[in-house]
């Protein structure tokens, strides 16, 4: 039986270390690492070495009797959610550790909602039981409080039966344990049926107290392993799969890593008609285990596979998309020495990149000529300037990092491009409807395959997607749109490779430009824990900030207020709150979506974009006549187009 296991924390909660322990007793390494000594198993990078914290997602492989396990250890930090959310995507069971000083914190709830959104069990380890501060009673209470009133603490597995406050509360959250508990007829194996199927369902987060790093506690989490685990992971279906990360290695082979939700895959063998498998491997920290066959539940990681991303999902010989809760707010300039590599050359790495973490956006302003990322936030850039020198051998700088504004529109509009240069000829009409926040670009067809051959539909399609088309009011990037196309037009002699893609262009340039835009700007969701005193400085400030917030919640002599802020105005407050708190205050910030810019027309200043002089996304369409093309302004071409014009 296949299992995927996740381990999540908080940044320093010990995550770390407990996969080391665990990795340790379940005879899968000799030796447990540890960080401060720099010699973990699964903390293999040097970077993650250096700065002590996980970056990427590694795997790791055990087994315990009949069971299977592929680890998958997940970063802490904030800035690498995303690779931590592609993770919790594919894992049957999670544990989630929790530091037994500091608590329930707030990206601790932020991966508590993560794991609820995707359905996965988990178990939980109460860390530092040993250290100075630990109050196990307080952050017990906090985890039934802000995570789950389900969460019981297991203090010993393997004696269920000789705990009856332990089995009666059990009891009260299963009608067949309940009705053997007053019959006095439950065994053991009974018992520990039902608290596997409690957890599998989330009805049950049991919790164990130890330290990873003085090893107590382990017994609990590995006995709970080989006797609560429930598997409904099927090989006898057919194969799905979900992609959660892509890696190149020294030579450029792209490596893909596939969870295999059903069914079985083996090398050679076709993954989506016309693509085949070359290799595959079980992932055990930096070695690679050949495989013939995978299996559902299996993490594993393949070659071959060119053209799949993050995120992608197989079902039914398909390739289906996924949508993340996390996005990068921030983007800096890429400063390099230009007579060393190319802009070219450079933005083809920072591409290699961005395909490892989807969370990274590299883009090129052909008007500056200037190669700006996209981060989740300020430590990923550090990370990113190791990465660059030590895998491509270049030194890069950022400049200052600032917000990334995106823009969208309000109403739905038309947009149509012609290009009909001589011996070339597209048309395209497509209709832009604003959509929900968040939703990013989609696409969709209106259009009879008589009027427009699929072949051509595809193309319009793809050109909608494979470049990142600018707003009018500050060239930020635009989002929140459906793209429907209405119509379009070939010619069976003069249409040729890229003129869709010229009339594609001009038609989402020309709505854009019809359309009245607006400006969005990334939010953060707050909570903030302080004295009552500070109350009205915090509520007066969040207000001076443009956030808003909620009636604040009062316990003891601290208030709690949670609410959500532009990240602009916001993202300094920590230290300002810091300052005039004497550090006795805690803020926790998340990232909530992107909302329309509280300074809108001040950012359109600042930025100074004009559209009319962006040639490089030109609205205008090109016409032919007596054998020579012109072109016509974007207000004007509408009465040249040759369809029917459809609102």
């Amino acid at each position: 039986m296949n299992v995927s296991l996740g381990l999540l924390a908080h940044v320093d909660a010990g995550k770390t270390t407990f996969g080391e322990r665990l990795l340790f007793h379940t005879g899968s390494i000799r030796k447990a690492g540890r960080v401060d000594h720099r010699d973990t198993f699964l903390d293999s990078h040097e970077i993650e070495r250096l700065r002590g914290i996980t970056v990427y997602s590694k795997e790791a492989y055990f087994e315990r009797g009949e069971k299977r396990f592929f680890l998958l250890d997940t970063p802490g930090h904030t800035d690498f959610a995303a690779e931590t959310e592609r993770g919790v995507q594919v894992i049957d069971y999670a544990v989630l550790i929790i530091s037994c000083v500091e608590g329930v914190q707030s990206h601790t709830e932020t991966l508590w909602k993560l794991l609820a959104k995707y359905k996965v069990p988990v178990m939980i380890f109460i860390n530092k039981s040993d250290r100075a501060g630990a109050d196990f009673e307080k952050v017990f209470s906090q985890i039934k409080k802000k995570l789950s009133d389900d969460a019981v603490f297991f203090e010993n597995c393997g004696s269920v039966l000789e705990n009856n406050s332990l089995l009666e509360e059990l009891a009260q959250r299963d009608d067949v344990l309940l009705e053997n508990y007053f019959s006095d007829t439950c065994t053991k194996s009974l018992a520990e049926s039902r608290i596997g199927e409690m957890i599998k369902s989330r009805k049950l987060f049991p919790c164990f107290l130890g330290s990873a790093l003085q090893d107590i506690g382990f017994d609990n989490v590995i006995y709970a392993l080989e006797n609560y685990i429930v598997s409904d992971n099927s090989e006898n279906e057919e194969f799905s799969a979900s992609v959660y990360k892509i890696r190149y290695d020294s030579s450029r082979t792209k490596m893909t890593y596939l969870k295999i939700n059903s069914g079985s895959i083996g090398v050679k063998d076709e993954i989506i008609p016309g693509v085949k498998i070359n290799e595959m491997y079980i992932c055990h920290g930096e070695k690679l285990i050949p495989v013939s066959k995978g299996y559902a539940g299996g993490l594993y990681g393949v070659t071959g596979l060119s053209d799949f991303i993050c995120g992608d999902k197989i079902e039914k010989g398909k390739i289906l998309k996924s949508k993340y809760n996390f996005y990068p707010m921030l983007g800096a300039g890429v400063e390099f020495d230009k007579t060393k590599c190319s802009e070219k050359t450079m933005l083809g790495y920072l591409k290699i990149l961005e395909e490892e973490e989807p969370m990274l956006s590299a883009l090129w302003d052909e008007n500056t000529k200037q190669i700006t990322v996209r981060v989740m936030g300020e430590i990923q850039l550090e990370v990113l300037k190791f990465i660059i020198k030590q895998r491509f051998n270049e030194e890069v700088n950022f400049g200052e990092c600032k917000i990334f504004y995106m823009e969208t529109i309000k109403e739905a509009v038309v947009g149509r491009g012609h290009f009909e240069p001589l011996r070339h000829y597209a048309e395209v009409h497509l209709r832009l409807v604003p959509k929900e926040r968040d939703s990013g670009i989609t696409f969709s067809s209106e259009c009879s395959t008589e009027i427009l051959e699929n072949s051509f539909q595809n193309l319009v399609r793809t050109h909608i997607f494979e470049k990142t088309h600018k707003g009018v009011l500050t060239g930020s990037p635009i989002t929140d749109i459906e793209f429907v196309l209405l119509t379009g037009r070939s010619h069976l002699k003069h249409t040729e490779g890229g003129d869709f893609r010229e009339a594609v262009y001009r038609a989402v340039r020309q709505g854009l430009r019809k359309a009245q835009s607006v400006i969005l700007e990334p939010w953060y969701t707050f909570k903030i824990e302080a004295g009552r005193e500070f109350a009205g400085r915090i509520m007066s400030d969040i207000q001076r900030m443009y956030g808003s917030f909620q009636p604040p919640e009062a316990e003891e002599n601290e208030i709690i207020i949670k609410g959500e802020a532009p990240v602009e105005t916001f993202r300094n407050y920590p230290r300002e709150l810091a300052s005039f708190t004497g550090g006795r205050a805690l803020i926790f910030l998340g990232f909530c979506g992107y909302r329309e810019c509280h300074n809108g027309q001040e950012i359109i200043e600042k930025t100074g974009y004009n559209a009319d002089r962006d040639t490089q996304n030109t609205a205008d369409s090109v016409f032919c006549s007596h054998g020579a093309g012109f072109t016509v302004k974007w207000d004007e071409a509408d009465s040249y187009m040759h369809c029917e014009l459809s609102e």
